[in-house]
């Protein structure tokens, strides 16, 4: 008689259901085969969600993505991604279909996603049902940058340092002379620069990691279950990352950095603290010259 594992595992391969599993990096782990041909994905493939996503839209396949941007859209859709235990969307495919989505997170970071059918359930609630969902985005997400707003972050950190949450590391960040970048070049350049900020920052942290805009040109970053130290070293990666990127296509020699105040956040704490620590620590590294980070 085949065992539990075996008999789930068969069941999967033959449901309608898109069954997808990703690991805390976001690859894929498994695929059913109904996800496999919604997404174009071949038989033992193992693409990231951003791979995937990316070679779907090129082939006019999967999801309909509306948005003009399709760069800004992918970095608002990480920015939500994996933030929550457990989620649930609706979403229409090229191929005419319907999905109800739902994503199942553990603690260690791996995600189960259950896509069930729903082309033929209440065709006549369903642009209510979608524009309640673009609703609670919209909600959770920076108009001008795509990334978690304030509200989202805030509620992101005050989830990490809950008495039983996991702890972890808040980051403040702030453009180093965001308001000169404005004056000289003008605001429509300043808001490419904020963009390109937010779309590298996106695609280098983690899933179960959040950014956020919080205002202008600051930001901030949630790490939960990170150490200070292993919270430095990432930030130092990201700092370098910004320093060697190239953002302004029109302006190709300009460069840019930003400051960043780091603390850490065991349960219990409370995001008041938190962040008066990891604001004083930005003010410290931006009187030592900014283009650093510092701990507080």
């Amino acid at each position: 008689m085949p065992d539990l594992l075996t008999r789930m595992r068969a069941l999967y391969e033959a449901t309608p259901l898109l069954v997808g599993l990703y690991d805390p990096t976001d690859r894929l782990r498994y695929a059913n085969p109904a996800l496999r041909a919604t997404f174009g994905v071949p038989d033992g493939e193992l693409p990231t969600w951003e791979e995937l996503v990316r070679r779907s839209h090129a082939a006019g396949t999967g999801i309909i993505i509306k948005a003009d941007d399709f760069e800004t859209w992918l970095a608002s859709a990480k920015s939500r991604r994996g933030k929550m235990r457990f989620r649930s969307f609706e979403t229409d495919l090229r191929d005419g279909r319907w999905l109800l989505v739902n994503e199942t997170m553990d603690a260690d970071g791996w995600m189960l996603t259950v896509g069930v059918e729903v082309t033929s359930f209440r065709v006549d609630t369903r642009d209510i049902r979608q524009a309640r969902d673009h609703a609670l985005r919209a909600a959770h997400t920076d108009e001008l940058t795509g990334v978690a707003n304030r509200r989202f972050a805030i509620h992101r950190a005050n989830e990490m340092m809950a008495p039983h949450g996991p702890g972890g590391a808040l980051c403040v960040i702030d453009l180093d002379n965001f308001k000169h970048v404005n004056d000289r070049f003008g605001h429509q350049t300043g808001d490419d620069l904020l963009r390109a900020y937010c779309a590298l920052m996106v695609a280098a942290i983690g899933r179960a990691d959040c950014f956020g805009r919080v205002g202008g040109e600051e930001f901030m970053l949630v790490l939960p279950q990170t150490d200070l130290a292993d919270a430095e070293r990432r930030v130092c990666d990201l700092l370098a990352r910004v320093r060697a990127s190239r953002p302004l296509p029109a302006l190709p020699d300009f460069i840019y950095t930003f400051s960043a105040g780091l603390t850490f956040t065991p349960p219990g704490d409370t995001f008041s603290e938190a962040y008066g620590r990891a604001d004083r620590a930005l003010y410290l590294a931006k009187l030592a010259g900014r283009d650093r980070v510092m701990l507080g």
